[in-house]
């Protein structure tokens, strides 16, 4: 299967959205915490000076700042990498973002294998469990720089504290201009009724390439983009797990908590099946580049392949 890749940089693409939809809301503000140019947004504040803060490094102080903001009634977009915007800030996230309902859209960037050389301090793995149990909280991880560009309207108009889940660089491309976005509905990407891969970010690509293979022993695999994590799109992980009666969870981050452990909730409460989860097990990230860091972390096509197999296997016993 041959992945086609993006044209732009998504920090790219972010950043110019951000600016057209600041355009139009005088409401929208950016906060950074002394990572612009790593984050692509300094664009943003040579066109909105007066509405860009950088605080430093102090994403904490970020944090409420932005909440401070939200409260006066700004819609800012408080971004820097992941593992610093959900670990270091998360009481603050809680206390003043979340507990208050404020209009705060978190950015976090390079998630999990993404952030290559920077390595295992700055390899975010938990964020996605840690914004998903935090209430009130909006939690969205788009795919492409398409599902980038339509979903941004929409966490605009969403009213309350949102999280972003971003790449910055360039994504394997899934979406044409005419795809129709509606956060907390999944996407199916490829349909099948002998078995159900849901994932989302980066794991789609590596999915849809184990779908392919899949295909080839006769196995009809659907591979389904669970793009928002919460609100979860429970009608149709239920729907697939009847027809299907086998899962595979893929995701680029710990296995634990996140997309694979929601999953498994649902369908423990309403239609118990066999779930097998491909994620990061109990370990830190390491330095490497993404071909090395998927392997390494047991997230490459082979792993989603292999639990596909035992998947199926639960399901013929």
């Amino acid at each position: 299967m041959k992945i086609q890749m993006e044209d732009k940089e998504m920090r790219q693409v972010y950043c110019e959205q951000l600016i057209k939809l600041a355009e139009k809301d005088e409401r929208i503000v950016l906060l950074e915490a002394d990572l612009m140019r790593a984050m692509g947004t300094l664009p943003f504040m040579e066109r909105f000076p007066e509405r860009t803060f950088d605080v430093g490094i102090a994403e904490a102080n970020m944090i409420g700042v932005a909440a401070g903001l939200a409260a006066c009634g700004k819609i800012p977009f408080a971004n820097t990498f992941g593992s610093f915007v959900t670990r270091r800030t998360n009481d603050q996230i809680a206390i003043s973002v979340a507990y208050n309902k404020l209009n705060v859209k978190i950015g976090g960037a390079d998630p999990g294998v993404s952030s290559e050389l920077n390595g295992g301090t700055h390899m975010s793995l938990e964020d996605l469990a840690l914004m998903r149990v935090m209430p009130n909280m909006l939690v969205v991880e788009p795919a492409d720089n398409e599902q980038l560009i339509k979903a941004l309207p929409q966490i605009v108009d969403h009213k309350g504290p949102c999280y972003i889940r971003l790449m910055r660089k360039k994504t394997p491309k899934l979406y044409g201009a005419d795809h129709q976005f509606k956060l907390g509905k999944a996407d199916v990407l490829r349909d099948g009724d002998d078995l159900v891969i849901f994932a989302c970010g980066l794991m789609l690509h590596k999915s849809l390439e184990a779908a392919e293979e899949l295909a080839n022993s006769g196995i009809k695999t659907a591979v389904v983009n669970i793009h928002t994590l919460k609100p979860l799109d429970v009608d149709c992980i239920v729907a697939f797990a009847k027809r299907c009666g086998a899962e595979v969870t893929a995701e680029n981050g710990s296995k634990f908590g996140a997309l694979g452990g929601a999953v498994c909730e649902i369908l423990a409460e309403t239609h118990p099946t066999p779930v097998i989860r491909v994620g990061v097990k109990e370990r830190f990230g390491e330095v490497g580049l993404m071909p090395y860091l998927y392997k390494a972390l047991e997230l490459d096509t082979p792993n989603i392949i292999e639990a596909a197999r035992k998947a199926l296997a639960m399901k013929n016993k």
